[in-house]
Parts: structure tokens; C-alpha cells; sequence
């Protein structure tokens, strides 16, 4: 499938099929014993995650989605992150969240994941933020790889309640735009 088409999710698009697609996304880290909260988390789940932010989506030819990332605000240092106490870099002002990134199995292979981030960090640099964080399951090496392709780098490590791995947290430098260092 190689007429894929991004852009922000909205109103009606269905939430049913975003969770559909991430329950089938996160299949093959499940079967590694890893389980993400997208691994079956419900549409409700969904609905409050895509909502602390702005998520993206990739359609495929058909229209079907097959692709979703989300980029949120800092989150509250006195709040909770899907039930967990919230980790320090994930309330410092100048940093935007990361989350849900998945591509359909059958898309894989083709840089959707690749074109969600960049919308993603665009984004995030847009608002006016200059790091981008995640975390990702420390066993997870291709993912971690991935992220420091990014430029992403380790800066700690998490134990999310009720996970069957520890996590680290990585955090990404934006740097300025083009038009900021032209005009600099």
C-alpha cells in the first residue's frame, strides 16, 4: 500500500477503529509478553489519550486507518498518566508527549511511522516546545533503536504500575525551525 495520506484526526473519525488499529499495531508486543496500554485498552482509553493533545492519523488508499500517533502538553505535575504518578519530564514546560504511535502490520516497511513523528515534532515545535519525551519498554530494542535514530536520548527510567517490563524515558531536542534561523 504505498497511497498513504496523513493528517489530524477529527471528529469523525472513529474511535472504534483508532482502537481496533492500535490492539493491532501492539499484537506483536503483546505476543513478547510486553503489555502496552495499547494493547487492548478500550475506546474509552482512547478517546481521553487523543484528547490530551492533537493526534494524527494515516489513511491508506480506501480511507482506512492505518496509522495514529498522539502529542500531548506537559501533563500536570500533581496528576496521573493512565493511573501512575506522572515522571518529572513529562511536567516540565517545554516539553510535549509523545504516545500511541503505531502503523498497521500490513503498512509496516513503508515510513508511516517515520512521517507520523515528523507531524508529530512539528507540532510539538509549532506550539513552541523545544524537547519532545517518551518512554518505551527497556526489552524493546528496535523501538529504543528507532527513537535514537531520532535523536532521542535516555534520560531515566520508569516503572509504570501493573507493566510487565520497566520502561525508559527518552527525551528528543527540537531545535529551532528553519524560518527562526534564517531570519536569526
Amino acid at each position: 500500500m504505498t497511497d498513504i495520506t496523513l493528517r489530524p484526526l477529527i471528529a469523525s473519525d472513529s474511535l472504534e477503529a483508532l482502537t481496533a488499529l492500535l490492539h493491532a499495531s501492539y499484537a506483536s508486543l503483546a505476543a513478547q509478553g510486553w503489555n502496552f496500554t495499547a494493547v487492548d485498552q478500550s475506546v474509552q482509553t482512547t478517546r481521553e489519550r487523543v484528547a490530551s493533545g492533537q493526534a494524527f492519523v494515516a489513511l491508506g488508499g480506501a480511507g482506512e486507518l492505518v496509522g495514529t500517533v498522539t502529542i500531548a502538553p506537559p501533563k500536570r505535575p500533581d496528576g496521573r498518566y493512565l493511573g501512575d504518578p506522572v515522571p518529572a519530564c513529562y511536567t516540565q514546560a517545554d516539553t510535549a508527549i509523545l504516545a500511541q504511535l503505531a502503523v498497521h502490520p500490513s503498512c509496516r516497511g513503508q515510513g508511516v511511522a517515520e512521517r507520523l513523528m515528523d507531524m508529530a515534532e512539528d507540532w510539538a515545535r509549532a506550539q513552541g516546545y523545544a524537547h519532545v519525551a517518551l518512554d518505551t519498554a527497556v526489552p524493546a530494542e528496535a523501538l529504543r533503536r528507532r527513537y535514537e535514530r531520532r535523536g532521542y536520548v535516555l534520560i531515566g527510567d520508569v516503572q509504570w504500575a501493573g507493566k510487565t517490563y520497566p520502561s525508559v524515558l527518552m527525551r528528543k531536542a527540537l531545535g529551532r525551525d528553519t524560518l527562526t534561523e534564517t531570519a536569526a
